[in-house]
């Protein structure tokens, strides 16, 4: 079933309507703040949040630090409940209670069964797992992506779903599910077809002939 969406009048950064099958987060009150907040900033969404309730969402380009509370603002606004990555020494830290509500899962890097593995029983281990991860790893211009999130969607077999954070639009877009089973090829080309032509806050820091997989001997 297709979702709708609301009308602009009433929802002027046209923010998705969840599927009951997401998983939620937050209230109406930091809804309201959040969308007051990229209202004001003259930002909108487009697209849908698939109503699945586990998925890899990819967000590029990340060129800035202002890209996190982006994010973060967009998640709040959609009340939706993402999780991210994080070295077990840091979310397991000081601010262990702050991390935990942000999202933060804690990783052990030096774990045998390897940041993949662990992220996969994870996500099995929950009934609603959104994972949220940046490909490009840093905010320089990189010449290859990292692959974890598509190793983490082919092991877990869930969807691969591109985000798009484009300044020069001011849009965050949120393309259609991509299906790791069609092959890691077929899988970037179809990711470069979503992100050609998206801006990122510092455009000359991204390119789309960066998504392509890192040599793994490199």
């Amino acid at each position: 079933m297709s979702l709708t969406r609301r009308s602009p009048d009433l929802d002027p950064v046209h923010a998705p309507v969840l599927g009951k099958a997401i998983p939620r987060w937050g209230n109406k009150l930091m809804c309201k703040v959040a969308r007051g907040l990229l209202r004001l900033a003259g930002w909108r969404f487009a697209g849908d949040v698939p109503n699945l309730p586990k998925m890899v969402l990819i967000g590029a380009p990340h060129t800035s630090n202002w890209d996190f509370v982006l994010a973060m603002v967009a998640l709040f606004a959609l009340q939706v409940r993402v999780y991210w990555l994080g070295k077990h020494t840091f979310v397991n830290g000081p601010l262990k209670p702050l991390l935990r509500w942000l999202g933060g899962v804690a990783v052990d890097r030096r774990a045998a069964s390897g940041v993949v593995e662990q992220t996969v029983d994870e996500m099995q281990r929950r009934e609603q797992f959104l994972l949220g991860l940046a490909p490009e790893g840093t905010r320089s211009l990189v010449r290859r992506w990292k692959m974890g999130f598509f190793y983490i969607a082919q092991s877990a077999s869930v969807p691969i779903v591109p985000v798009a954070l484009d300044y020069g639009r001011k849009t965050i877009a949120i393309g259609k599910p991509v299906n790791p089973e069609i092959g890691e090829t077929a899988v970037l080309a179809q990711l470069r077809t979503f992100y050609d032509g998206v801006q990122g806050k510092y455009p000359h820091q991204f390119s789309v002939e960066s998504i392509q997989p890192r040599l793994r001997n490199g």
